[in-house]
């Protein structure tokens, strides 16, 4: 076996892409203004105790320094009911939330309606990775649907069925 060296940006593109990863809207109404990103860099279970989550995300984003600035951040893992949510969420022109079913807790967290999961978080810590930040949330509060979650693989949506709980 040899492994490939070739480690510029393009190729590990690529290369990420094929690991499969669950799809996440990290929402928030900053100001009155329905605030969110997107994130298939988002994993769940870090931490038990306390309960954290995390996600990474590009230091160059215009939108995190906005939403960072909310109490509370809803997680949305999105469902293969969201269909282009996610792409429409992830633009960086017009109305991101227009014709967007959406859902805001008492603390202002920003929820998609019909997402497999939803967290209700806030910020417990950034570190500095490369050229992302690496954001770890605390969970205050979930709810989850019977919705087949959104997988992104190959730099494509897909989905996969839930069984059925008996």
């Amino acid at each position: 076996m040899s492994l490939n060296r070739e480690l510029d940006p393009l190729t590990l593109r690529k290369v990420f892409a094929q690991h499969p990863s669950g799809v996440a809207a990290l929402c928030a109404e900053v100001d009155g203004v329905k605030t969110g990103i997107v994130a298939s860099s988002f994993t769940v279970g870090v931490s038990l105790e306390p309960a954290l989550v995390m996600f990474a995300v590009q230091k160059t984003s215009n939108t995190w320094p906005k939403l960072r600035e909310a109490s509370y951040i809803g997680v949305s893992v999105l469902s293969d009911l969201n269909g282009g949510v996610c792409t429409q969420i992830a633009s960086k022109k017009g109305d991101r939330f227009l014709g967007v079913d959406t859902v805001v807790s008492e603390q202002g967290a920003l929820f998609i309606e019909e997402s497999t999961l939803w967290l209700e978080t806030s910020i417990y810590n950034e570190v500095e990775a490369g050229d992302h930040w690496v954001v770890l949330l605390e969970v205050h509060g979930h709810h989850t649907s019977q919705h087949s979650p959104q997988i992104f693989h190959d730099s494509r949506f897909h989905s996969i069925p839930v069984p059925e709980l008996v």
